[in-house]
């Protein structure tokens, strides 16, 4: 097997699957723009498109293999001749082509999708395969509903894949089935049955049941040394593994755990996410994991407090680290009078106990009729108390302190 203490290699698919969430279809332009993005996060591999899938699709991998300079870029094919044509000719000039192939193993894909017996599918995966190679030297093959299948049957075809010269196996969760023990015994089951020496073990999570990021964690911790993820989680139905979850988990987590890093620059975080979400027109929820609007804010009243002591009470990451340029404290009807104070005095107002418990009150009826009391709002409100700041007024509410003891330096 290929080296299990070496970093996750990250493979994003946001070019391709996730382009196929309902209304998420790029432009060439803005996939090349896209994968420009990428190569700056430091992806290991971008797998640009499904060139067979039309002739715009082909030029676009084309127009990526020219843009990108540090990361592999794939092309996805059935196991099918004409498409494996198709993704080579796409990937023409790729200084690191990987030809992407793909065959169903589960019996319900094989009875009422591909009408194939189980030895038809092997032999159609050993020719396939070896065609590829003429074509790339890496060339992975992903077995399409793996969780489904026969476990036997399933370490039966990927071992003759490697035999035929594939250098990466996939096993998807196509449909979101898994969870996280079941899936990394697969990966164990799978892992010692097939005899290549350097192969390395993929994982590429649905997210039908929610569990698409906890899947891949346990995936990584059965020695899986790629996983297959999306900006912004985008995918078919509910969507893929979010890449920013699966690379900060291991960030933060992974250490502790006895797993590996990636190479991301995670500061490239937000910009991606920001970038994918304009292009496609999918907004990111507010309360999404590292990228959503409100991943670094608070407006209770207690955690207000706790963070305006020591931002690790309630932050397990820095904004910046993924991003973000601030912490950001919410004043609402949940806020207390550390909140308060402390939004006052960054706005240049200093009051005192009494002036402050005045303001407090006036402040709990107005956050009554509003959801969100803004710098405008306090000014106004303290108009009477205090009616000149004592100092100058920063915009808002920033502050950063030191981070928690994660591993590298984002």
């Amino acid at each position: 097997m290929a080296d299990v203490d070496g970093p996750v290699r990250i493979f994003d698919t946001t070019l391709r699957d996730g382009e196929q969430s309902p209304g998420a279809s790029l432009t060439g332009d803005q996939k090349v723009e896209i994968a420009q993005q990428l190569d700056r996060l430091g992806v290991d591999v971008i797998e640009a498109g499904f060139p067979i899938a039309s002739p715009g699709d082909l030029e676009a991998v084309r127009w990526v293999t020219r843009v990108v300079r540090n990361a592999e870029v794939a092309a996805l094919a059935r196991c099918v001749r004409t498409d494996i044509d198709a993704a080579a000719e796409a990937l023409l000039g790729a200084a690191q082509p990987v030809m992407h192939v793909f065959l169903a193993t589960s019996d319900i894909h094989l009875r009422h999708k591909l009408r194939l017996s189980r030895t038809e599918v092997i032999q159609q995966v050993a020719d396939t395969v070896a065609y590829a190679r003429n074509f790339a030297a890496r060339v992975e093959f992903s077995a399409e509903d793996a969780t489904r299948s026969d476990r036997d049957y399933l370490a039966r075809v990927c071992d003759v894949a490697v035999q035929a010269g594939a250098t990466t196996i996939n096993l998807p969760d196509t449909v979101g089935y898994t969870v996280p023990d079941e899936y990394a015994s697969m990966f164990h089951y799978v892992r010692e049955r097939v005899t290549g020496q350097d192969v390395v073990f993929s994982a590429h999570c649905h997210d039908d049941l929610g569990l698409a990021t906890a899947n891949t964690i346990a995936a990584i911790g059965a020695g899986v040394r790629q996983v297959e993820v999306t900006i912004n989680g985008l995918g078919e139905r509910a969507g893929n593994a979010p890449l920013e979850e699966v690379v900060m988990a291991l960030r933060v987590r992974g250490e502790s755990l006895g797993l590996p890093d990636t190479r991301i620059d995670t500061t490239e975080l937000v910009p991606a996410s920001k970038l994918v979400a304009n292009f496609t027109g999918l907004a990111v929820q507010a309360n999404k994991a590292i990228v959503g609007a409100n991943a670094f804010a608070h407006e209770a009243g207690i955690h207000q407090d706790g963070v305006i002591k020591e931002r690790t009470t309630y932050e397990i990451m820095r904004p910046v680290d993924v991003g973000w340029d601030e912490t950001r404290l919410v004043l609402g009807k949940h806020s207390g009078r550390h909140g308060l104070a402390y939004r006052l005095s960054r706005l240049g107002y200093d009051l005192d106990r009494e002036s402050l418990d005045t303001a407090y009150r006036h402040f709990v009826q107005l956050a009554d009729r509003q959801k969100e009391v803004l710098d405008a709002d306090l000014r106004a409100l303290v108009a009477g108390l205090c009616p000149e700041p004592v100092h100058a007024s920063p915009s808002d509410s920033a502050f950063v302190r030191e981070p928690l003891p994660t591993r590298g330096s984002a």
